[in-house]
């Protein structure tokens, strides 16, 4: 349960957000502990610095604090770079790299603590550069380690990200191929009918109408019934089209408005004409009939009077 509970602390928490699923919580802790370590060994350096310069130069106060002021300032960047490899999932042998470069600096630091200030830059014998020479080396072999582990994550990374996605695109559907698509498509349409305006098919060529929309017109029962097809494409597309009820047939006439304008007057002078015709003949029957029915009228009365 203890266990547990470190696992998920800040440190922790905080290695996941910038590196990843640790591995050893050694590693986290040592890492940090390195890494945190080297930033207060630089700040206590320019504290003891600062304190230094408060003393006349090159007297035994003044050496007696800025010398540990640059001892611990060349121990602070190993020692960070140092963390970094270690936080980093990185090979075992940069690690070792690392802490061998640190142990360089370390010693050159060791180095630095005994020549100064009597045998150092221009006085004495002058080990200035024998300490700075190894120091050197030791920083070089950690900062090739560190910009190595650190190239190391992020191919790592890319690797994890590439796997991530290779497994999206495994989890895809497989693409239809086209025979597959009109399998589908057959199916789908099977026991489907096309009608011909909504009306049900059948397999005979005759045509049945209702009696009573047909009085007064004379069909010859006879006459069998005649098949046109289109030859053309378009035409046949067009037919298509019109079954499915995707376009409507458009009827356009290539007369103009002044011809419709005397067709519709002509028919109406017509329909006129007709009119007095029917007219003239009522007046006409009823001028012939009216003296017979008078005439008529006259007999019965005598009849009735005798």
């Amino acid at each position: 349960m203890a266990a547990e509970q470190v696992q998920n602390g800040y440190l922790f928490d905080l290695y996941r957000r910038y590196i990843g699923e640790p591995e050893d919580r050694t590693d986290v802790y040592v890492g940090f502990g390195l890494f945190l370590g080297g930033i207060g060994l630089a700040v206590v350096a320019l504290v003891l610095f600062l304190v230094g310069n408060a003393f006349d130069a090159r007297s035994a106060s003044y050496f007696a604090w800025v010398g540990p002021a640059y001892a611990l300032a060349m121990m602070a960047l190993p020692v960070v770079m140092l963390g970094i490899v270690t936080l980093l999932p990185s090979e075992r042998r940069m690690l070792y790299a690392s802490v061998t470069g640190a142990a360089i600096t370390a010693a050159a630091v060791v180095g630095f603590l005994f020549v100064y200030p009597d045998n150092w830059n221009g006085y004495g014998d002058d080990y200035t550069v024998q300490v700075v020479a190894v120091y050197a080396v030791g920083l070089a072999g950690i900062a090739a380690s560190t910009g190595a582990a650190l190239i190391a994550h992020y191919l790592d990374m890319a690797q994890q990200a590439e796997a991530v996605v290779t497994d999206d695109d495994a989890d895809d559907e497989p693409e239809l191929t086209d025979a597959e698509i009109q399998q589908d498509i057959d199916d789908a349409m099977e026991g489907v009918e096309l009608s011909w305006g909504g009306v049900q098919k059948t397999e005979h060529k005759r045509l049945n109408f209702s009696s009573d929309t047909l009085d007064d017109i004379d069909i010859d029962s006879d006459a069998g019934t005649t098949t046109t097809r289109s030859t053309g494409v378009d035409s046949q597309v067009a037919g298509l089209k019109g079954l499915k009820g995707g376009e409507t047939k458009e009827t356009t006439s290539s007369s103009t408005v002044d011809d419709q304008t005397a067709k519709l007057k002509e028919l109406r002078e017509q329909q006129r004409a007709e009119e007095l015709a029917t007219a003239d003949d009522d007046g006409a029957i009823e001028t012939v009939t009216k003296p017979l029915s008078s005439l008529l009228e006259r007999f019965r009365n005598l009849v009735k009077r005798n």
